[in-house]
């Protein structure tokens, strides 16, 4: 049976808590009433339902305008999203072998389904004569931008092609929804085999005692003997920063820089043909590579601009690398070590930081309470910036027992939207830290935002407090910019709701939004003991500020080594040789000028979630090219008086509220009143200072 016929035979039980849209608050999900079986059977209804609507307005025998067609479209499909919503954001927080088995078959239906619409040539048509006219039809701004922005998402999804270029784009499609779930599922399985089994506690010498009981745990909730160290997504773990057994920290690395990368769940052959098939997509559709094909819809414009950037980065990075390691390799060698390896680096690197800087990391722990740094860190700068504040709803359930809502109000206290936030890493729950939505605000749906963090925090035991280190801290941080991105959206269609914007500028809010971490006004409210209450002391925060640039030779090296893997295998042509996943991996790195022992990319290939199962393919280097934009940005608010009012408004009015209305870079320039300079960057990385 054909896709469509799978979608067109499907349907929908009049008890299904997704057929209509929730009465909870904000149409927050009634997520106890939701089944699998519900998720699925509303997926495969919704596909139908939108075909139906769409065939409507192809159908239509009024000439195209911009409200039968456009809008039309952009109301059309509201019970598969209503759905895909639930659906996919349960498959990264709470997956299972059935929701895995739903996965595996739904998502090449899922890729037919949006071929059908991308590739109808009646509708196509359609927008086609709505863009040509969409000077002369009265239309305001946002509603022309609309109209380019669909014409465009088509062009480059194919509309142009012929009948025999859409059946073989819709094949490749097919293929490639189907491989990257599976990517993501053997990383998922993969990592959660790799762990790292320690029958001897005196093996964790180094953990705190709450991080011994949560390995302790950890091998319980397994039915293993002993303690099991979980591994989380990146290439490096934090327990290498503390383990004081060397053979422990090589187990640890070994099993991270490994994973997937052999047996049942082997990655490689996966990735390789993902890479394949994006080639010969670009060339079918008229561009010499994926990221060609990538770049066309970015800010960057182009892959000579990123290469620029890259480039430039590269010299400095590696020499300030390499000088971190003569300093790493000093240290060691007090210890017997003279062949400093991979696995010692992170362990000596925080010696050399409490040495030249008076700063022990680990030992900053009790000092960053989960609860109190997002209600007293997090909430609170939020509010002081942008006037909202944040009440629990501990009568609205989450998808799980971890997850907590929260009301939002602005200033005036109207409701803006519902916050979730589930910050434990548990099993069944994918790597690293994000921001996702259940419901996108939208004046033209009345819809408002309902939005939720994950974290990956390591839980504490029972009674006992969650401490975070200072780069979890900045990691809440960070996802609650997006948070923000999606909070103060006030468009008018869903096409441009909060981070609805291009992948090299959703980071940029984000990573504006960590400034406020170590801003003092903000730090003094919640950095305070866990025991005794007491505001962390002040040298040590001048302390942590005179350290920021030690280590930033390895971060940038290793974010560089990894972003242009990204662009190696997304560079390839049809007519590459690729061969051995590992191989190819090596001589991209060798080519690049960032294969470093010591410093291995913060993903490799087997494991780089973000460009083989996520939405960064060819686009992981728009982390640096929007800290470009961050960084002038906190120029900006330091030179109108950082945490102000007036200024929260202007980021929140002119950049944040527009999400994808407006393009991205005039909404920069509406704030910086200029261009991005890239000065403020290079020194925060410590680049100017290294010739």
């Amino acid at each position: 049976m054909s896709a469509a016929e799978t979608t067109s035979t499907a349907v929908l039980s009049a008890d299904n808590p997704l057929l209509e849209p929730s009465e909870l608050p904000l149409q927050l999900p009634p997520f106890a009433a939701i089944t699998l079986e519900h998720c699925r059977e509303a997926l495969l209804a919704g596909m139908a339902e939108q075909r139906s609507e769409v065939a409507a307005i192809v159908g239509s025998a009024e000439p195209p305008t911009f409200g039968n067609t456009v809008v039309a479209l952009e109301r059309s499909g509201r019970l598969y999203r209503r759905a895909g919503a639930v659906f996919h954001n349960l498959a990264s927080s709470v997956s299972s072998d059935r929701l895995r088995e739903i996965e595996r078959e739904l998502a090449p239906l899922e890729s037919a389904h949006s071929d059908a619409l991308r590739l109808d040539p009646a509708l196509f048509a359609r927008i086609d004569a709505v863009h040509t006219g969409r000077h002369e039809a009265g239309l305001d701004a946002e509603a022309v931008r609309l109209v380019e922005r669909y014409h465009l998402d088509f062009v480059l999804s194919g509309a142009r092609l012929d009948d025999a270029g859409r059946a073989r784009l819709s094949e490749l499609n097919q293929e490639l929804s189907a491989l990257s779930t599976t990517f993501g599922q053997n990383l998922q399985l993969a990592t959660e085999a790799a762990a790292v089994v320690v029958h001897d506690a005196a093996e964790l010498d180094g953990l705190g005692a709450e991080e011994v009981e949560a390995a302790a745990r950890a091998a319980a909730d397994r039915g293993v003997d002993g303690f099991v160290l979980p591994l989380l997504l990146p290439t490096g773990q934090p327990v290498l920063a503390k383990l004081r057994d060397r053979t422990v920290r090589r187990r640890v690395f070994e099993a991270s820089v490994t994973r997937a990368s052999a047996g049942e769940h082997d990655n490689g052959p996966v990735a390789a043909r993902i890479a394949r098939l994006r080639a010969d997509r670009a060339r079918l559709l008229g561009f010499p590579t994926h990221a060609d094909l990538v770049l066309a819809d970015q800010t960057a414009g182009s892959t000579a601009a990123v290469d620029a950037m890259l480039g430039s980065m590269v010299g400095p990075s590696r020499a300030n690398a390499e000088a971190e390691a003569a300093a790493l390799a000093e240290v060691a060698a007090r210890d017997g070590v003279t062949d400093l390896a991979p696995w010692d680096w992170a362990f000596y690197s925080e010696r050399v930081r409490a040495e030249r800087y008076a700063v022990d990391t680990a030992a900053l722990r009790p000092w960053f309470e989960l609860d109190r740094v997002l209600v007293d860190g997090v909430f609170r700068a939020a509010e002081l910036l942008y006037g909202y504040r944040f009440s629990p709803r501990p009568d609205l359930a989450g998808y799980h027992p971890d997850v907590r809502v929260w009301e939002v109000t602005d200033a005036g206290g109207e409701i803006v939207g519902l916050y979730l936030g589930d910050f434990y890493a548990r099993e069944g729950k994918r790597g690293g830290a994000w921001m996702s939505s259940f419901v996108t605000q939208s004046r033209l749906l009345g819809t408002r935002p309902v939005v939720v963090n994950n974290l990956n925090v390591t839980r504490a035991a029972d009674g006992r407090p969650t401490l975070l280190t200072l780069d979890e801290v900045n990691t809440l941080f960070h996802e609650f910019g997006h948070t923000l991105h999606g909070l103060s959206s006030s468009v008018t269609y869903p096409r441009f709701a909060g981070t609805a914007v291009p992948r090299d500028f959703v980071e940029f809010p984000s990573q504006v939004n960590e400034m406020w971490a170590l801003w003092p006004e903000v730090l003094s409210g919640y950095a305070r003991h866990v025991e005794t209450g007491e505001v962390l002391p002040a040298d040590v925060v001048e302390a942590i500020e005179a350290a920021r640039l030690w280590g930033e030779g390895f971060a940038t090296l290793e974010y560089l080594a990894a972003t242009l893997l990204d662009q190696a295998w997304h560079r390839i042509t049809p007519e590459t040789e690729i061969g051995d996943p590992a191989e190819f991996e090596r001589a991209a790195l060798e080519a690049a000028g960032v294969a470093y022992d010591l410093v291995p990319p913060r993903y490799r290939t087997t494991y780089f979630q973000h460009v083989f199962a996520g939405g960064y393919a060819a686009g992981y280097y728009s982390y640096i090219w929007s800290e470009v934009l961050d960084a002038d940005t906190v120029e900006w608010f330091r030179e109108n008086g950082g945490l102000r009012r007036e200024n929260g408004e202007v980021f929140r009015e002119r950049l944040l509220s527009v999400g994808g209305s407006v393009d991205p870079l005039e909404a920069f320039r509406a704030v910086r009143g200029r261009d991005a300079d890239p000065t403020p960057l290079l020194r925060r990385r410590g680049l100017l200072r290294v010739r």
